[in-house]
């Protein structure tokens, strides 16, 4: 897997009604998502899931092949997932090897966790897709504003996830850099035992700490010069202000919701 196959938090600028909508609306909407998700039983209501979410994502306009790129670095953990859960689990049995067994359960266990597994994920890169990390933060902050009466810094976690989701792709970038200028000068990162490619690793690990340290102490030093000391006051670069449309999509999520519960209660 290339570093450049790593999509999180990127942001893909657009004019969709995806785009659009209030940050704080899309958030809601993913809580809620994830939450039906895990209330899925069976072949239908994993099947109401992915509808909706593939009509978000045509609604998105960002090409499935981002999304599909996006899920890359995770595609080990979800065919080990799916092994573990069609070797091991009871029923009827289908195919045997010694302690190996293939049954009926099994196979649909298998299969549900890595739709549910696929389907979390491509939510979640649905809301970076479509925000901004400045609007994210932002629609993070004012939802979590009423736990500043309990004295939860909830400005504080605001920031550390915006610098964070800003950080990420900057630091794959260098490293990208930083690999490319080592093979250049006859460096092997592919070649030799466990041990070898452990220590093939340090001259990426070192210029990388210090360019992250670096970038760490300059964005300190322009934050105090700003005399920034927290949310009280500060001016925003957009209002955020909930719409019709925007409530709209809370209440479908809503109502997505209580259509899957309602399909767990057949057994759907």
């Amino acid at each position: 897997m290339a570093l450049k196959d790593i999509t999180l938090g990127q942001y893909f600028p657009g004019r969709s009604l995806i785009h659009r909508l209030d940050p704080r609306s899309k958030i809601i909407f993913t809580v809620v998502y994830i939450v039906a998700i895990f209330l899925c039983k069976a072949l239908v209501s994993y099947g109401l899931a992915l509808v909706v979410l593939l009509l978000l994502i045509a609604i998105s306009r960002v090409q499935p092949k981002v999304f599909l790129k996006g899920m890359k670095p995770v595609i080990f953990i979800v065919i080990c997932t799916a092994l573990l859960n069609l070797f091991y689990t009871s029923g009827t049995v289908l195919w045997s090897f010694g302690i190996l067994k293939i049954t009926e359960e099994g196979i649909w266990k298998a299969g549900f966790m890595v739709l549910r597994i696929l389907m979390l994920i491509a939510c979640t890169l649905l809301l970076t897709y479509t925000t901004s990390p400045i609007l994210l933060t932002d629609g993070l902050e004012r939802l979590l504003r009423p736990l500043k009466k309990v004295r939860f810094p909830v400005h504080e976690l605001s920031m550390m996830m915006s610098i964070a989701l800003r950080f990420i792709p900057t630091l794959i970038q260098e490293t990208d850099k930083i690999i490319s200028a080592q093979k250049a000068r006859g460096a092997d990162f592919d070649s030799g035992n466990l041990m070898q490619k452990a220590k093939a690793l340090i001259p990426i690990l070192i210029p990388l700490f210090l360019s992250s340290f670096r970038r760490a102490e300059e964005l300190a030093i322009a934050m105090e010069c700003r005399c920034y000391h927290g949310d009280e006051g500060r001016t925003s670069l957009r209002q955020l202000t909930m719409h019709g449309r925007d409530w709209g999509f809370v209440v479908f999520s809503v109502l997505l919701c209580a259509a899957i519960v309602v399909l767990r209660c057949f057994g759907l």
